[in-house]
């Protein structure tokens, strides 16, 4: 999972990330608005944490702003402000979930993983594709019930195949989602994971769509 975490209270923004990122969270920060409008404009990412005191706009602007734009990436704000108008606001503006301040990280994290899972239409917290299941809470992975073990790239890359299932993933997709924004890996270093990821989980499990990508098999099929 990548995300956008738009929040200009630098300590605030070091602790979370820096707690994002130990759960194995991908993060970009913007210290204001317009950064963040950038950064939503030219990235893909998989959901936004937006704080509406922001030094250049409320955040419901710009969150209204996106929407108006046909962005439709979940939005989790979080705001001091405790008055119900005020939660109104950002739920009228598009926002998809809302925490208070101070705030307990784990439940952010909860928060976060839950809107990613719904965005691609997942319900349960448990997403299986066949004989492997991922329990995104726990951020474990079984396959034929057995527990997998798996580096946190491994992980990332076969979470994001899992969401998006039966959908074809293209390289390019799969390295926006899976490596931070400095790195730039290329298509090799994608199959390579993907190779790993087969010898663990089995190679019916992951489907190469010549030219196009990869996609989750759910009933053993070969590529």
């Amino acid at each position: 999972m990548k995300i956008l975490l738009v929040e200009d209270d630098k300590p605030l923004s070091d602790s979370l990330s820096r707690a994002l990122r130990d759960a194995g969270v991908l993060v970009e920060v913007a210290a204001d608005g317009s950064t963040g409008d950038y950064l939503i404009s030219t990235e893909r990412y998989d959901a936004v944490i937006l704080d509406l005191g922001l030094p250049d706009g409320n955040g419901v602007q710009w969150l209204s702003g996106w929407r108006e734009r046909g962005i439709q990436l979940p939005v989790l704000i979080l705001t001091a402000r405790e008055r119900w108008s005020d939660k109104a606001a950002g739920f009228s503006a598009g926002a998809d979930d809302y925490v208070t301040k101070p705030f307990e990280t784990a439940e952010v994290l909860f928060r976060l993983r839950a809107l990613v899972r719904r965005s691609h239409g997942h319900a349960h917290p448990v997403i299986r594709v066949g004989e492997i299941a991922l329990d995104t809470h726990a951020g474990q992975v079984t396959c034929s019930g057995l527990p997998v073990s798996l580096t946190a790239q491994e992980y990332r890359l076969l979470s994001h195949l899992m969401h998006a299932a039966p959908r074809i993933v293209s390289r390019t997709e799969l390295s926006e989602h899976v490596y931070d924004g400095d790195q730039e890996p290329d298509s090799n270093v994608i199959d390579v994971q993907v190779s790993r990821l087969r010898r663990k989980l089995g190679k019916a499990n992951i489907e190469t769509v010549r030219g196009q990508g990869y996609r989750m098999q759910s009933a053993g099929g070969l590529n």
